[in-house]
């Protein structure tokens, strides 16, 4: 089993759920972040007064899938939320060693 992790626009969120969702995901997580990469922020104007906002708003979404879904999501993840402009976000993949289904007690791929 793999948790796949993804940073990406607030606006792609949809996109990525309905991408997702097309390949057989029947679960996810979504967080309200903020963070930084290469684009570092930007500077808005409030009341006539500049500022600059280092954290930029973002999306995270994770997900738990059996190895042979991994590929697959990552290539609807990549499709549906790239805009091909900086700041489009990361993906991060990670062994997940357990899942167990709290209400049942089921573990494993079952539980997922």
């Amino acid at each position: 089993m793999k948790k796949i992790e993804a940073v990406l626009k607030p606006f792609k969120l949809d996109e990525v759920r309905e991408a997702l969702s097309e390949i057989g995901v029947t679960g996810l997580t979504v967080t309200e972040v903020k963070g930084f990469g290469r684009q570092k922020g930007h500077t808005e104007l409030y009341r006539g007064a500049e500022y600059v906002v280092d954290f930029l708003p973002k999306v995270k979404v994770e997900v738990i899938l059996q190895d042979a879904l991994v590929d697959r999501a990552i290539e609807a993840i990549v499709k549906a939320a790239r805009t091909g402009k900086i700041g489009d976000g990361k993906i991060f993949v990670t062994a997940v060693e357990q899942v167990v289904r709290i209400r049942t007690g089921e573990s494993g791929e079952a539980a997922i």
